[in-house]
């Protein structure tokens, strides 16, 4: 099987994805950086009009997940019939498998509340992790960053160039501000979820799926979408 390059090339940059995510989980563990976490919170609270709200809400609607899933799919699907093989669902399958089942997993073990949670007796800190929540990492930027990719993929044919990058990039970042000025997430949720997002996205970007082997038949050809 051929393996694709990603930039910037090596394991090295992966590397430093892993470490930066562990880093700051294990920071936030141990008691820091909540209080920049707070602090940007209540700034975002306290400057927030009702223009700049809506604004935010409708750039916020490009980090939901099901219509990743639903419009990814269904152009998987579109390139199964024209083409006449399987290989354009396999990146939907692996993006789906692979943002489900690590930011499930991490959400459940750090357990940490959202920003807008109110603080209460039975939730004193809700910047702590075990505060009763799923808010650590960002699932809006981890899947955004891996499902936009896939997207680009599945629209390559029309989509190149200068174009695909800003399909790829425009919307982590718009939603890397309005999760935080929302208070959807706390800023070291939003950051963990690009270290993470881009790291899942590195491990899919290595593939070239035309080259996974697949039993022989009509359906397995190469399906031509990078």
């Amino acid at each position: 099987m051929v393996w694709r390059r990603v930039w910037p090339a090596g394991w090295w940059f992966d590397a430093v994805l892993v470490a930066g995510f562990t880093t700051i989980t294990l920071l936030l563990a141990n008691g820091h950086l909540l209080g920049i976490d707070t602090a940007v919170s209540d700034w975002c609270a306290d400057h927030r009009p009702d223009a700049l709200y809506w604004l935010a809400r409708v750039g916020n609607l490009l980090g939901q997940g099901g219509f990743f899933t639903y419009a990814c799919a269904a152009l998987a699907l579109f390139w199964i019939w024209r083409r006449h093989t399987v290989r354009p669902i396999m990146p939907v399958i692996a993006a789906f498998l692979l943002t489900f089942v690590s930011i499930t997993i991490l959400k459940d073990i750090t357990d940490r509340a959202a920003p807008r949670t109110p603080v209460t007796a039975a939730v004193p800190h809700p910047e702590q992790f075990g505060s009763g929540g799923v808010s650590y990492p960002s699932g809006h930027l981890a899947n955004a960053i891996v499902w936009y990719g896939t997207l680009a993929i599945l629209l390559s044919p029309w989509v190149v160039g200068r174009w695909r990058w800003t399909l790829r990039i425009a919307p982590p970042v718009i939603l890397t501000i309005t999760t935080v000025y929302l208070q959807f997430h706390w800023l070291s949720d939003t950051v963990a979820g690009i270290l993470l997002g881009s790291f899942l996205w590195r491990l899919m970007g290595r593939v070239s799926w035309d080259d996974v082997p697949l039993p022989k038949n009509t359906w397995t050809g190469p399906a031509g979408l990078y």
